[in-house]
This record gives structure tokens, sequence and C-alpha cells, in this order.
């Protein structure tokens, strides 16, 4: 009685499409979680509405070592292919800004459809299960708090450390050492980013105040919301440059994105107000004088010399930090890194060393952009392991 076809390790989103699929196959599935619940990160994701794909997904939206391997996972299932099983169980959904789709019903019922259709198709949960030790190279054996599993296959879908207040471990990365393979070290990803000390009382003074912005570093650039909190930045254009940030690299911040500030000032070259007051006009009136020297900022515009202006232009369109560090993996919404994609295969996520063991999800060193984009790999890629199977 147990013994399987295949374990998945993991009752998150990927686990879970996994197990529906390779169960709606005819195989015996036994999908094992330590938490009461399933799919804990679905259920708080995009804040309780669940955002559980992106229109325009594809390899262009993810980082990974390998750019090339998430292709043909993506390339075999559609943002439709989600809207499609959520409209199977009753579950509708709203467009946002990007592409972005999101639940009208909430993310619970994303994780309980998720939930129900497993066990529809024959899968077995095993819930609030943790597992002491796993042994074998096929059948595989899994140790738990209640009994030992079987199973000639065994799917890793652990996820990452990221968002441990969510049950997330680094579990799976230390089967993946036990079997032998390769990792890339792991990092936070979407996360905030924290200024050096001398900059941080710009941050307090400014925290809670948002506008757009566009981040750049590391090559990559974002035009979104920027958000001050009390130790650095946060807010969408952030954490997507988040993914990209190297400790030591700095940041280049435009704060009037899509405005020429030297045609605004030429605009109002004859005026009489500071320059501090002429920018309140355009950006959160605290911003400026934490931009500017103090001379400078209260300098009126018609007085501004050419190298005045420059030195203005050059502060409010390419702010330049170097943070200190991000807020680390209990902020970060994904963790980077994880199994090295050179070791699996695109097609069936089957590791190359190890037969019959794979790996899904955000255990394996891809990670989406904000917007959709890791939900759409955990099910692509449980899609691709599921009929694989």
């Amino acid at each position: 009685m147990n013994r399987y076809d295949v374990i998945i390790l993991g009752a998150g989103a990927s686990g879970l499409w996994c197990a529906m699929t390779a169960a709606g196959r005819g195989l015996r599935v036994a999908v094992v979680d330590h938490g009461a619940k399933t799919a804990r990160k679905v259920r708080i994701s995009g804040g309780g509405r669940c955002n559980f794909t992106n229109l325009n997904a594809g390899p262009a939206h993810y980082v990974c070592a390998n750019p090339h391997f998430v292709k043909s996972a993506l390339a075999r299932f559609s943002p439709w292919d989600v809207v499609g099983f959520l409209g199977e169980n009753g579950i509708t959904y709203e467009e946002r800004d990007h592409g972005q789709l999101f639940t009208l019903e909430g993310a619970g019922r994303v994780a309980g459809a998720l939930q129900e259709r497993s066990t529809r198709a024959g899968a077995e949960l095993f819930l609030g299960r943790s597992v002491s030790g796993v042994s074998g190279k096929g059948p595989f054996h899994v140790r738990t708090t209640r009994g030992e599993l079987t199973g000639d296959k065994l799917v890793l879908a652990l996820g990452g450390p990221s968002w441990p207040q969510a049950g997330a471990s680094d579990f799976g990365f230390q089967l993946a050492r036990q079997y032998g393979l390769k990792l890339v070290p792991a990092r936070p990803g979407l996360v905030p980013l924290v200024f050096p000390r001398n900059r941080q009382p710009m941050c307090a003074e400014m925290a809670g105040n948002a506008l757009p912005a566009t981040v750049e570093t590391g090559g990559a650039r974002f035009t979104d919301p920027l958000l001050f909190t009390h130790r650095g930045i946060s807010g969408p254009a952030v954490l997507q440059a988040s993914n990209y940030w190297r400790e030591g690299q700095p940041v280049v911040i435009d704060y009037l994105p899509g405005t020429s500030l030297e045609d605004f000032l030429a605009e109002n070259r004859a005026s009489n107000a500071q320059l501090r007051n002429l920018l309140s006009r355009i950006l959160p009136k605290r911003l400026p004088p934490l931009l500017l020297d103090p001379h400078l900022a209260e300098t009126q515009v018609s007085q501004l010399s050419k190298q005045q202006i420059e030195t203005a232009c050059e502060r409010i369109h390419r702010f330049t930090i170097t943070p200190s560090s991000t807020e680390g993996l209990d902020k970060a919404e994904v963790c980077l890194g994880g199994v090295d994609t050179d070791h699996v295969s695109s097609k069936t996520m089957e590791t190359r060393d190890v037969p019959g063991l794979y790996v899904i999800g955000e255990t394996l060193d891809v990670t989406g952009h904000l917007g959709g984009f890791n939900l759409h790999w955990a099910f692509a890629s449980g899609q691709a392991c599921g009929v694989a199977l």
C-alpha cells in the first residue's frame, strides 16, 4: 500500500500541477508535504488575489544561468492553459497592467482547485508529514514522521527558502546535494534593497512615498512604481531590478522617467521660484531637497547656471547609489539560484545523472519577473514533468 509510481515532495503549485497531470494519466501518485495545508505560497500570492499568470509569459521574463532552458516547457504551456483550468473550476479573472491576470474569487480558491483536481485524479496527499530522510535511486525510499513511502520515481517540488513564514525551506537544495546535483548559489530575488547607513535618513524621511521611476542595474532596466521604505527602496521597479543586482553593484534611478527635467527648467526659465519648490510640482515635495545639495535646491530657477542645471538633471535622472544589501530571504518573494539546469532535461525535468529523479518549480535555477511569471513557471514545469512521468 506504500508503493507508488511517483512520489512528489512538496504540495505547492508545481507539485500539485504535476500530481494532477501524472495521476490523470493513470499513475499512482503520492504527494508529501510537512505543512497542514497545500499551496501555502499560492494562498498568499498577489496580496491574496493570486496573480496566477501573465499574458506575456516568455523566456525573456526569466532569470536562469541557461536562458534557453525554459523555452521547451513554456512553448508547450500557455497562459490560456491556466485560464482554462481555472474556468473549469468556476474561477474568473481580470487583466491588470502589463498582462497580469488576477483571480476575482481569491487565492484560496486557486489553491483549493489545485488540491481538489489532484485528489480527483487519484493522487494521494500526505500532509503534515515531515520527511526525515530519502534514500535509493529507483526505487526511492522516503521516510516520514508517519511511516515510509516507496516510489519508482521521485519529484523534488520543494520550492526555495524565500518566504520562510509560509513554510519554505532549503530542504529541496539539501536533497539535491545528497544526490550529487550541482547548485547555483541561492540569493534573494524580488526583494527590497537596503541603502547604506548614511543614506537611510533620506529613506526614513520619504518612507511610504511612491512615485514612478526607472531603476537600472546589472544591465536591466525597469520602469514602474518605486516605494521608499525606512531603510531603502521597494516597489515593483525595485523588486524587478533586484533579480539582476549583485553585491557591490551600483543602482541608477531616474525619478522622472519619460520627462525631461532640462526641458521643464527651460520652460520655466524666468521663474523666481526656488528650484526645490518648482520641482515639487512634478516630484514629491520632500524629495528634491534630499537629492540636491542645499545651495542648489534653494537657488532661484532664473539664476541657475548651465552647470547647475546639468547637476540637477544628473541627480534627478541618474541618481546613483550602491545598496549595502537586500532585505534578505525573509522579505524576498522568490529565491534566485537552485538546481543547475545544465543537469536537467528541459523537456522532461528529469535529472541527467540520476534517472528517475525530477526537479520542478522554484527548486530549479529559474526565477521569473514580478507579475505572475513565477506561478506560470510552477505550472508549466509541473505540466512538463507530469506528462513525462
